[in-house]
């Protein structure tokens, strides 16, 4: 048996996880957190009969605790919860799925107590990667991504010394919009944005998809997970999601992960590592896909992806900056308050301000942030 907790077991990677542990008996859920989603974490509660639950806010909070009084289960509230979710005894590998900067310190916390990182929350590495591998090696705790392109590079990497690595060939899909010039992208509304050809996701990532900031932020994580530079990693566009993605080799051998688009793969596969499950779904049928195609990035029409690599190579606080930047035009954008090529105006204005710190404290960041959020709220006012 092994006993995992779960933060943002509410969206989309969440309820994906438990789609994976409805399906293995071996695996047992001792904690859950989510945001506000008191009726949705309430079903959880009763299904799958965790311990600890933390709600992000205490309203949520005491609202759950009066409907599962019935239950022995312990609700909990605010960054305390989940930290206190992070350090449980007996839990093996801590899914990390929330949404924002919110998961690092539970997940610093998750890695010094010795739990494997099942790593879904982007901004854990893009942000506060230079603090948290170091840590995770120097605890003997594994980083195991559940991004399906993270995921596929791990694969691919298996077995192999990292001095052997020429590049990392990181997929994307292109999104909604891909081909398309920027005057087009003008008139985007919400509706456009969220309708993704391949994945099915939650409405953040939807955003950053077609935007390709997410790219950009997954160019990131590459960097902190498999210690590549930012030269040696290149987005390759290829619009059928079949390939997740790939490593080339220093003799020019290329080593690709290949499968549908369904994300409980990633999900499964870092939940069992290093053994592989047998999973239902649908398999790849080669015959009926004819075809594999691939394009380069357009940086000029989607600047999202650009403005990444720029913060990237910049280093220090930058990426918190881009990313914090981003949150905020998304939530903006979601709630029809700027239009869609504002997302990544603001983003590049935040960083062109920002005075750069070099190895941020975790303090450091979440100040950087704060001090984002505080300067686009006033420049969209």
């Amino acid at each position: 048996m092994k006993n995992i907790a779960i933060m943002g077991s509410t969206g989309s990677i969440g309820t994906q996880t438990l789609e994976v542990v409805r399906s293995n008996p071996s695996l047992r859920v001792k904690a859950l957190a989510a945001g506000s989603s008191v009726d949705k974490i309430e079903e959880q509660i009763r299904e799958f009969k965790p311990e600890l639950v933390c709600m992000w806010e205490e309203e949520a909070a005491r609202s759950l605790a009066v409907k599962v009084a019935d239950l022995p289960v312990k609700v909990l509230w605010g960054m305390d919860g989940l930290m206190e979710i992070a350090v449980m005894p007996d839990v093996q590998v801590l899914v990390t799925a929330v949404v924002g900067m919110i998961g690092i310190r539970p997940t610093i916390a998750a890695i010094e107590a010795g739990k494997d990182i099942a790593l879904a929350n982007k901004e854990t590495l893009v942000t506060a990667g230079h603090i948290i591998m170091p840590l995770a090696k120097k605890c003997g705790v594994s980083i195991l991504p559940v991004d399906s392109e993270h995921s596929a590079i791990f694969q691919s990497l298996n077995g192999e010394s990292g001095e052997r690595v020429s590049r990392i060939l990181l997929t994307a899909s292109g999104g909604p919009f891909r081909g398309k010039k920027r005057e087009e992208l003008r008139d985007i509304q919400v509706e456009d944005a969220l309708k993704h050809p391949n994945w099915s996701m939650g409405r953040k990532i939807t955003i950053d998809s077609s935007t390709l900031v997410n790219k950009g932020l997954e160019v990131m994580e590459a960097k902190w997970l498999f210690g590549v530079d930012y030269d040696n990693i290149v987005v390759v566009v290829h619009p059928q999601s079949i390939i997740h993605s790939m490593v080339e080799y220093v003799d020019g051998a290329v080593i690709a992960q290949l499968g549908t688009p369904d994300m409980k793969l990633p999900i499964q596969y870092a939940l069992f590592y290093p053994d592989r499950q047998p999973m239902n779904g649908k398999k790849l049928d080669f015959y009926e896909l004819g075809q594999l195609t691939f394009e380069k990035p357009d940086m000029e029409n989607f600047d999202g992806l650009r403005l990444a690599y720029e913060a990237a190579r910049k280093g220090g606080s930058m990426p918190t900056v881009y990313n914090a930047a981003n949150e905020k035009a998304v939530a903006l954008f979601l709630d029809r308050k700027i239009a869609y090529l504002q997302i990544t105006e603001l983003i590049e204005e935040a960083m062109s301000r920002h005075k750069l710190v070099i190895n941020p404290s975790v303090e450091d960041i979440l100040i950087a942030e704060r001090e984002v959020y505080d300067w686009v709220d006033r420049k969209v006012k």
